[in-house]
């Protein structure tokens, strides 16, 4: 459905991987234990009347079981987001829930001739259980239980009349297949926590960029207003002393410090419009430098070329970069951008392309109007193409012509 596959673009790929790990417990916790126990009531055969209560037993714990183990799931992933630890009581409740499924199965279907629906109707509830273990506790945590899950299905085997090493074999394949199982799902788990790391750390790395930026205009801002302000405070001293003293000198210190506030005010100027407007070989090295921050692998060509154009073209094409870097990061899940400065006879073009542009169209925003009509004043031209997955955004202007 086209609105299901706008709401999963919309996505973003660490909460793509979160959903899919969420409900895959789920739908593995959930769903799977309730269908196994049916068929393993139905492989078992014909029971007697005293067993007909056991596997009613079975079938309901099975039931309890799967909403126990499910919000153990649940509960286990969201501490992975919050770093808090669950209550003992939620795995202690799941564990007690598969204990006592696994004691109705191992009552309603052996002693018997055919040993399977007794070490399934064990094996199953109690793996269940520990495969939603593996959200709170580590693999190394999970091999005694599993081994144990193991030992208990070759007990009741050799209990119901097994041969000692049928009851060994059985034991150690249950162990081993309930472990395989739950390292699976602590694989995925594990993959969940380093997808989440990342997205924390690509986070930091944004804020560390911004505060990067702000201490450079500090630092700038320090270095042009700090000697002017101090030569502005030590002449409006000797200004004052002279005036008191009425000496004709205090107009020439008076007009000193108008100057030089005139030109700290220029100055001034100077670097906030170096701020918010700079050459392009400064726009296309931020570019990358963000677009690398939020993990897009970014390659720019013909940087050294940029600031050899004249001043004009490098605002207009700066413009360029700037609307190209915010839509990739917007508008698309890109896991690589390309940047391209080509120079030819009196034209310069610039070519963004990036992949991982969403399966809906989003149409043509304002952003690239306003771009289109900022190049065409200069005589250029700025095209955009979607191939698929990937978009290119070419602008050409010519030397001299943007203004």
């Amino acid at each position: 459905m086209p609105t299901v596959s706008r709401w999963w673009s919309s996505r973003t790929a660490p909460q793509r991987i979160d959903l899919y790990t969420r409900w895959s417990f789920y739908a593995y916790l959930g769903g799977g234990l309730p269908l196994l126990a049916l068929a393993i009531v139905g492989s078992a055969g014909p029971v007697g009347a005293a067993q007909v209560l056991a596997v009613r037993l079975f079938l309901v714990g099975a039931v309890v079981t799967a909403v126990a183990a499910v919000l153990l799931a649940a509960r286990g992933l969201a501490a992975h987001r919050t770093g808090r630890r669950i209550p003992v009581s939620v795995p202690a409740l799941a564990v007690a829930a598969a204990l006592l499924t696994a004691a109705a199965g191992a009552w309603a279907f052996g002693p018997g001739a055919d040993e399977s629906p007794v070490i399934w109707s064990i094996g199953l509830p109690l793996g269940m259980v520990l495969t939603a273990c593996t959200t709170v506790w580590s693999s190394r945590q999970l091999a005694v239980p599993a081994l144990l899950v193991g030992a208990l299905a070759g007990i009741a085997v050799a209990v119901g009349g097994s041969p000692v090493v049928a009851a060994t074999v059985s034991a150690v394949v249950i162990g081993l297949t309930v472990y395989a199982v739950v390292l699976a799902f602590r694989f995925s788990v594990w993959v969940l926590d380093v997808v989440l790391e990342m997205e924390r750390t690509r986070g930091l790395q944004l804020q560390l960029a911004v505060a990067e930026e702000r201490l450079r205009f500090a630092r700038d801002l320090h270095d042009v207003m700090g000697r002017n302000l101090s030569a502005i405070a030590v002449k409006g001293q000797l200004a004052g002393e002279l005036v008191r003293r009425s000496r004709p000198e205090a107009a020439d210190e008076v007009a000193d410090i108008h100057r030089i506030a005139e030109e700290s005010l220029r100055q001034v100027r100077e670097v906030v419009r170096g701020y918010r407007s700079t050459d392009l070989t400064s726009e296309l090295a931020g570019a990358r430098s963000v677009l690398r921050a939020a993990g897009v692998a970014c390659t720019v060509q013909g940087e050294d070329a940029a600031g050899a154009l004249p001043e004009p073209v490098q605002v207009a094409l700066g413009w360029v970069v700037r609307e190209a870097v915010t839509n990739v990061l917007r508008h698309s899940a890109a896991g690589e951008c390309a940047i391209a400065l080509t120079r030819g006879d009196g034209e310069v073009g610039l070519t963004v392309t990036n992949d991982g542009v969403p399966g809906e169209p989003a149409g043509v925003g304002s952003g690239l109007a306003g771009l289109r009509e900022r190049l065409a004043a200069g005589g250029g031209t700025l095209d955009a193409v979607r191939d698929g997955d990937r978009f290119r955004l070419t602008a050409t202007l010519p030397i001299g012509g943007a203004r």
